[in-house]
């Protein structure tokens, strides 16, 4: 037991690197091989995220909560850098999803990528190593790193692998990285000049510039934008569709499915933790930026023709119920919200942003194979090329119907969980903002059922265009769909076990941050 204690996050966290440097070490010309090792290699990590899970449910069922699994080792004394990471309820089912999304995109890229398979899959596992990092670091300078670490890995997959406009879409998306990631460094080293050290955990207790509304603004806007750009808030998201849309199907799985959580996952970790002031004092912006993230992103949705752009869109809207739970918890901080409820309410508006970081990797992630299998076979995503699939294709659009109405947010399926918390929670702290919020609702039910519903599976099918050119799904397809499915309706029907989770988490950062529950 004090073995995996010890070692079970660095495991999970270098056995992608070590996977993806035996890749190279592969010749190139065994792309059969190549692809195999990718595939099984992805499963370590996966069945130990997975223990993880449980392991960490029962140490929580038995009270002992907060950081777990901790190593802390000096790494660069000079800058007084250490290996530190650590998982606690908030990062246990983030580091679960990246293996799980890891795995099923390695499974699928295995029957669809046909050139430049080493590499592919060598940048594919070195990617999975950044992000396992960023949820594990406790360190300022670790957290850096991994953060870098799989902004390059993404750059490449989508500029190589990408479709017609990829070298566009690839710079974008690492131009506007990069200007966050600056911008995030220096506020970084300015918590180092303050305090002398860059570790979260003791930042956190130091709370730096919390008698200084003026510096820990500032502080808090570098690390703000390097995080907004990552979820992407509006107005920094306008790298996202283009990334989306260009980039190989499992590329956009794990950008939307991982990559975007992030930002949100470094809200949590470092700015309500560390300038809780700050975070108190900016949360009315971030419940306005969530609220315009939410009803821009749905509407823009409904103008779309290109399938796989509205998904991108759809993203927007619904990481914008991530920054609205956030951003009310921290109104709730500032003391000034009138009713009683306040304090519980801030745990369920964040409740329901960590549930919406979770389930919308799966639903998004799902609905992003989806679009993939259909564009293997038809070769575009124009909606107004399509009609009556259903009939044609009953069991993919069976999938897509759950993954669809998941995503819109019907009871039973995961997604409705995440909006209802994060409603209830802001309802009672924000309410006009979140009565305009709620218009997203109504407008992703819109764009789900009219314009991919309606346009793509039902009317009448173009047997002069398609003929026999479109086929129902095949084994693989089905392998890579159904754990996501199962998970939808699992969370739908009994979220408790991950709610228990992400409450503890929230609780615990609020009481952090000065509320007393």
């Amino acid at each position: 037991m004090a073995f995996f204690e010890r070692w079970v996050l660095t495991i999970i966290l270098f056995w992608p690197l070590l996977a993806s440097l035996w890749v190279l070490l592969i010749p190139k010309e065994q792309e059969d091989r190549i692809r195999r090792v990718s595939i099984w290699m992805s499963v370590v990590p996966l069945v130990l995220a997975a223990v993880l899970f449980v392991d960490y449910g029962t140490r929580f069922l038995g009270g002992t909560g907060g950081i777990q699994y901790e190593v802390q080792v000096t790494w660069i004394p000079q800058l007084g850098a250490s290996y530190h990471i650590g998982a606690d309820a908030l990062s246990v089912p983030l580091i679960f999803l990246t293996a799980l999304l890891t795995t099923l995109s390695l499974y699928y890229s295995a029957r669809v990528i046909k050139h430049r398979v080493k590499e592919y899959f060598f940048l594919f596992l070195l990617l999975e190593t950044g992000m396992f990092g960023v949820f594990m670091a406790l360190d300022l300078v670790l957290f850096y790193v991994f953060w870098e670490v799989g902004l390059v890995p993404m750059f490449f997959l989508i500029g190589i692998w990408g479709h017609e406009n990829r070298m566009y879409a690839s710079l974008k998306f690492f131009l506007y990285t990069l200007v966050g990631s600056v911008a995030m460094l220096l506020a970084f080293l300015a918590l180092y000049f303050k305090t002398g050290t860059f570790d979260i955990v003791k930042l956190t207790e130091m709370r730096p510039f919390a008698d200084d509304i003026v510096r820990a603004s500032l502080v808090f806007f570098g690390i703000f934008l390097g995080l907004a750009i990552k979820v992407p808030s509006w107005p920094f998201h306008t790298w996202l569709p283009d990334a989306h849309t260009e980039a190989p199907t499992a590329g956009s799985v794990i950008l939307a499915g991982i990559l975007l959580k992030l930002g949100a996952y470094g809200f949590l970790r470092i700015l309500l933790p560390i300038l809780p002031s700050a975070f108190a004092y900016w949360g009315f912006l971030m419940v306005i930026l969530g609220v315009i993230s939410i009803v821009y992103g749905a509407f823009v949705c409904m103008a779309q023709t290109d399938l796989k752009r509205l998904i991108a869109y759809s993203s927007v809207s619904h990481m914008g119920y991530v920054m609205l739970g956030l951003g009310a918890a921290g109104v709730a901080l500032t003391g000034s919200v009138p009713w009683l409820a306040s304090k519980d309410s801030a745990a369920l508006a964040m409740d329901g942003a960590m549930l919406q970081m979770f389930n919308h990797g799966i639903i998004t992630g799902a609905l992003f194979f989806l679009v993939g299998i259909l564009y293997e076979r038809a070769h575009t995503r124009d909606l107004t090329a399509f009609g009556g699939l259903s009939a044609k294709l009953p069991y993919y659009y069976g999938i897509f119907m759950v993954a669809g109405f998941a995503s819109l947010g019907l009871p039973g399926l995961a997604g409705f969980w995440s909006e209802f918390f994060v409603f209830r929670g802001a309802f009672d702290i924000v309410r006009i903002w979140a009565a305009i919020g709620a218009i997203g609702v109504v407008v992703t039910a819109g764009y789900i059922l009219w314009r991919i519903v309606a346009n793509v599976f039902l009317g009448e099918f173009n047997e002069e265009r398609w003929g026999n050119k479109l086929w129902d799904m095949v084994g693989y397809e089905k392998a890579t769909l159904w754990p996501l499915i199962l998970i939808m309706f699992f969370l739908g029907l009994y979220p408790t076990p991950l709610v228990n989770f992400f409450n503890s988490a929230a609780v615990e950062l609020l009481t952090k941050a000065g509320f007393m529950f």
